[in-house]
């Protein structure tokens, strides 16, 4: 039953989509600052995919202004379908992942740091699905948005591969590719687990509980 979420879509056999974008509230429900562009000058954004969008948003906006977090976002990416709903992306039609969006101050928090919560905050080796969510929409993936992005995350992935390894994990499945386009998601997604919108909600995103060794050329 599982066998056409958890295969990618062929370009061909996607869904049209169409060419009206989400409407998107202006600001985050947290930190009030906008979710749209134009960012501040000097921010970067960071796309990741870790499973269930909600949780690991939550993650990133928790670490709050002072570790230089700017907003959050969620949306769709990967994929082929134009700006696609929820209900499409979980078809598994749209070849879309749950995708995060992190605009941070590099003068605060580097992109490693940010890699680093990536990797921790999820299992990269589970292929389509994260926990009992089975789906492409739920693989790991980091869409980068530039050459240096690009390194950064195959380094970080080199490193943590071998102390994952040593843990008992399989191999690393996450998907590191340039993002090609972010479509931002429904609004009642955004900040879904804020205390305004959803105080009891509850999202099951779990690490492997293995440390990655950000910020060393390779693990010890």
């Amino acid at each position: 039953m599982f066998g056409r979420k958890t295969t990618m879509v062929e370009q061909a056999r996607a869904l049209p989509g169409r060419e009206t974008p989400m409407e998107v509230p202006f600001g985050h429900t947290v930190l009030g600052t906008s979710l749209t562009p134009p960012y501040p000058e000097g921010s970067r954004i960071a796309d990741v995919a870790m499973g269930c969008f909600w949780g690991p948003e939550r993650v990133f906006w928790n670490l709050g202004a002072e570790r230089g977090i700017i907003t959050t976002a969620v949306g769709y990416a990967g994929g082929y379908t134009p700006n696609p709903t929820y209900e499409e992306v979980c078809s598994g039609l749209t070849g879309h992942t749950e995708t995060v969006r992190v605009v941070f101050d590099p003068e605060r928090i580097s992109y490693e740091e940010i890699l680093k919560i990536f990797w921790e905050g999820h299992d990269p080796t589970q292929g389509m699905r994260q926990g009992n969510d089975i789906g492409s929409q739920y693989r790991s993936a980091i869409f980068y948005h530039d050459d240096a992005q690009r390194a950064a995350a195959e380094a970080t992935r080199d490193a943590f591969q071998p102390v994952l390894t040593r843990a008992g994990y399989g191999p690393i499945t996450t998907e590191i590719a340039p993002l090609e386009k972010f479509y931002f998601a429904e609004d009642y997604h955004q900040q879904y687990l804020s205390d305004a919108k959803n105080p009891n909600g509850y999202c099951g995103m779990g690490g492997t509980g293995v440390s990655c060794p950000v910020g060393v050329a390779r693990a010890e």
